[in-house]
């Protein structure tokens, strides 16, 4: 495959995808640059995690294109798609380690699945990686014996073990102590910087988001509600994106699920 001179190395065209009758992205474009720290924002159920879903060709579009690097994933046979994850790396939500494995053996793992590399060279590797993410000490370790946060730095170690060209994180800060999440999210940026990486990820924490990404994507009801750098982000004045950037209760999303009136369930003489 290769490799394209677009600005961007994801692109989403016009795309279209639910489950049944339920539509999750309704007709979206949006562009990820090449190079660059970008984040998908939005309402738990706004389709952030289905586009990681959609680059790496898990899920197929409906309509429109989901292009890497100028090339169409839906249409891929399974050959096709199998060469474009091979330049694709995943942090599952929580690491998603193998619990039988020890951290050496799961960032191997890649190694051994995709290279024909003799163990000398893959030893040298993962403990390259693993130093990356400052756990070359822990090699041994097994995943119930790694805290939360080291459980992610290791998922990074393997997620960087074929040095793709995109990295994707689902959620990766979900669940961690402050201390872990500051570490984190430095590791996104600093590893995006340091090896040419194109980094996208899925994200409800602010201030850490925001600090690292380059390009900042806020999905919702189905749509792009706004796209920018950090700041313009911040400075939108759509109803939706100012409640969810400023953390307000009051807005656009509603506390309560749209239903029946309180007066039609209790009664007229019921106040809301």
């Amino acid at each position: 495959m290769a490799p394209n001179s677009s600005e961007s190395l994801v692109e989403l065209r016009h795309l279209t995808f639910g489950y049944g009758e339920r539509v999750i992205l309704d007709d979206v474009s949006l562009s990820v640059p090449r190079g660059k720290v970008t984040a998908l924002m939005g309402a738990s159920g706004g389709g952030k995690t289905t586009i990681l879903r959609l680059i790496g060709g898990q899920n197929r579009a409906q309509s429109g294109q989901m292009l890497f690097d100028g090339l169409d994933v839906t249409p891929m046979n399974q050959q096709q798609l199998y060469a474009a994850r091979r330049r694709m790396g995943m942090l599952f939500q929580f690491g998603a380690l193998f619990a039988d494995l020890s951290a050496f053996d799961n960032v191997a793992f890649p190694l051994r699945e995709h290279t024909d590399l003799p163990e000398p060279m893959i030893r040298d590797i993962v403990l390259m990686k693993l130093n990356a993410v400052g756990l070359r000490g822990a090699r041994d370790l097994m995943p119930s014996d790694l805290s939360g946060g080291m459980a992610r730095r290791v998922a990074l170690a393997r997620a960087i073990a074929l040095d793709p060209e995109l990295v994707m994180y689902d959620e990766p800060f979900s669940g961690l102590d402050p201390i872990s999440l500051a570490i984190s999210a430095d590791l996104i940026r600093k590893l995006n910087d340091s090896m040419g990486l194109t980094s996208i990820f899925v994200s409800h924490e602010l201030e850490q988001t925001f600090a690292i990404s380059d390009h900042v994507i806020i999905l919702a009801n189905g749509k792009v509600a706004t796209e920018g750098t950090p700041e313009q982000v911040r400075q939108s004045s759509d109803p939706l994106v100012f409640q969810y950037v400023n953390a307000l209760t009051d807005g656009p999303v509603q506390f309560h699920y749209p239903g029946p009136s309180v007066a039609e369930d209790f009664g007229a003489g019921v106040r809301a």
